[in-house]
């Protein structure tokens, strides 16, 4: 949606960008800007910089950036007219809106009164007759009513259309129910997509029912069925329970694997419990773990396919500048049968107890390997070593080594010679891999965001430092000629620079904070643009840049016509000869 260019000023004028981003992110000052760790991915060390000035923000490291709107855009994942809306609520003004947009809104906000309404549905049903044998179910699981009502934990009848019918006549069309995935269609009529399962509703951080999951009573397949991806549902960046972890005095989450898990945890008083909606562990998931922890303990289920995903998540985790720590169960396939089995304080005897992942991750090696057999115990050390030597600390070095020598039955100095080995052939493979990419310089001058390509690395880099520039100083826009946005090689510059030049001729403010119709990697884009080419204005250098879109410009059109030209004369030619 377009809106009036003077609202999107005064919108960004009363929503200044160190207050909107500092809902998010803790912000330190350092010189005139200000720096956090970012909210878009993991990291330790803080990369993450906010310019007041200039009413942008850029991470160094992911390399996201942009203006407020922008910021609002991704952190929350919401499109530009409802990050617009919500800054202009922050702000206390009217949004000028029009009928497509009020329309969308409309649609995105029925489907959540939609899956609310389901949600009241399902857990109504479970405490009707019709769902006698479910809730026994339930009872056996040892879950009490407060937690059923607390996760809002109802039952899908074993009916085609009971839903249906429901929701009909709370006044939803059939149109909206296959938007919230509640429903299958087979010639040209729906039925309830749900039915016989135990039901659990899936709510995002603000508490919105935006998905269910579905547990069978028997043995019928699958066991498990979640709701696909919607306008309001995506699985990637959602936890379970996460609306209820978030708010946990705890300094840690655990982190595990199935709905009935973080139940059973949360009514046993581990209120910090989240997992992943029925996939593997995602870069989303790690980052929204990292904006409510510092540390993770992995809690997931003791069989092989669990323990392949906890050693898929560790470095996840760690990426993202978290702490992991490994909990270990014995005699009980999950959390859920171990507290039933055990109960609570044997719980907390076992976080206690919890192994820091380089523990865990050696003690998995170990199990590899006969360490009878001379063979095996070489393999165990040279594995054994290939971790340690990753570690950032002498300290830990030192005292994982011992470890394993110790087991392998070596020498400490052995030991070390192995790590040392270890650290020199990882270092090599990284050099050859730093090789790799300094040996193909227009590969690494292209954009990470993929849907933006330099065809003309020339005329990109020259079109970057116009820019650049330009937005340091707009009075330069009085300065490019005859340039148009046609002799931009890159369109995203080409049309950066048209909307720059309009506002300038308009006496509107120029920044990358205003600038309109771009995508959230566009912007980024720019944002990164801006931050590489700083320092002062340099007038010979600005008109060198112009001048080299011109002349590249005019060396990509005259090549064009001569194609042209050579093309028509081979059509000629061809017609000639069938004359």
């Amino acid at each position: 949606m377009a809106f009036p260019q003077s609202f999107i000023d005064e919108l960004i004028a009363r929503n200044p960008i160190e207050d909107v981003v500092g809902q998010y992110v803790s912000l330190k000052r350092s010189g005139s800007n200000l720096f956090g760790l970012c909210p878009f991915h993991g990291e330790k060390t803080a990369s993450f910089s906010v310019a007041p000035d200039k009413g942008i923000y850029y991470c160094f490291g992911c390399h996201k950036g942009g203006g407020a709107v922008n910021f609002m855009m991704e952190v929350e994942g919401l499109s530009y007219p409802d990050a617009v809306r919500a800054l202009a609520k922050r702000a206390g003004m009217e949004v000028p809106e029009d009928e497509q947009y009020q329309s969308r809104y409309r649609h995105q906000e029925r489907l959540w009164a939609l899956m609310k309404e389901a949600g009241r549905f399902f857990h109504e049903q479970l405490f009707a007759p019709v769902g006698a044998e479910c809730l026994s179910y339930v009872q056996k699981r040892g879950l009490t009513k407060s937690t059923v009502t607390r996760f809002g934990i109802g039952f899908a009848p074993n009916s085609w259309n009971s839903l249906v019918d429901a929701m009909r006549k709370k006044g939803y069309t059939d149109q909206e129910l296959r938007d919230a995935d509640l429903v299958g269609e087979k010639n040209g009529r729906i039925y309830d997509r749900f039915r016989n399962r135990l039901m659990f509703p899936i709510f995002d951080v603000r508490g919105n029912v935006i998905g269910f999951g579905g547990r069978v009573l028997d043995d019928s397949k699958p066991k498990y069925l979640n709701s696909n991806e919607t306008l309001i549902f995506n699985k990637r960046k959602n936890l379970f329970g996460m609306n209820f972890a978030k708010k946990t005095k705890e300094p840690y989450i655990i982190l595990v694997e199935g709905n009935i898990d973080v139940v059973a945890l949360h009514q046993y008083g581990f209120d910090n419990a989240v997992a992943s909606l029925g996939t593997s562990l995602t870069e989303e998931q790690v980052t929204l773990l990292s904006r409510y922890t510092e540390q993770v303990v992995l809690t997931y289920d003791t069989d092989e396919a669990g323990q392949r995903a906890a050693q898929r998540a560790i470095p996840m985790l760690e990426k993202a500048g978290l702490k992991v720590k490994v909990l270990q169960m014995k005699d009980a396939k999950d959390p859920d049968e171990f507290l039933h089995k055990f109960g609570a304080d044997r719980f907390k005897l076992l976080l206690q107890d919890s192994s820091d992942r380089v523990e865990y991750q050696l003690n998995a090696i170990r199990q590899k390997y006969d360490l009878k057999v001379d063979a095996e115990k070489i393999s165990f050390v040279q594995e054994a070593a290939g971790l340690i030597c990753t570690l950032d600390s002498s300290v830990k070095r030192e005292v994982y080594g011992s470890r394993v020598a110790e087991a392998a039955g070596i020498s400490m100095d052995a030991m070390k010679l192995e790590v040392n080995k270890a650290f020199k052939r990882r270092t090599a493979m990284e050099k050859k891999k730093q090789e790799k990419i300094d040996l193909a310089p227009v590969r690494a001058l292209q954009p990470k965001e993929r849907s933006i390509r330099y065809d003309n690395i020339k005329s990109a880099i020259a079109e970057e430092g116009v820019i650049a520039q330009i937005l340091r100083e707009p009075a330069l826009l009085e300065q490019v000629g005859k340039i148009t946005e046609k002799d931009f090689s890159v369109s995203l510059f080409g049309k950066v620079f048209s909307q720059l030049r309009a506002r300038h001729m308009q006496g509107l403010d120029v920044s990358i904070a205003v600038l309109e119709e771009l995508t959230p990697e566009e912007v980024s884009h720019i944002t990164g643009v801006a931050q590489r080419h700083q320092g002062t204005v340099n007038q010979d250098a600005f008109t060198d840049c112009v001048n080299r879109i011109l002349s590249e410009g005019q060396s990509t059109r005259v090549s064009t016509d001569d194609d042209l030209r050579a093309l028509q004369e081979k059509l000629k030619a061809k017609k000639g000869t069938n004359l």
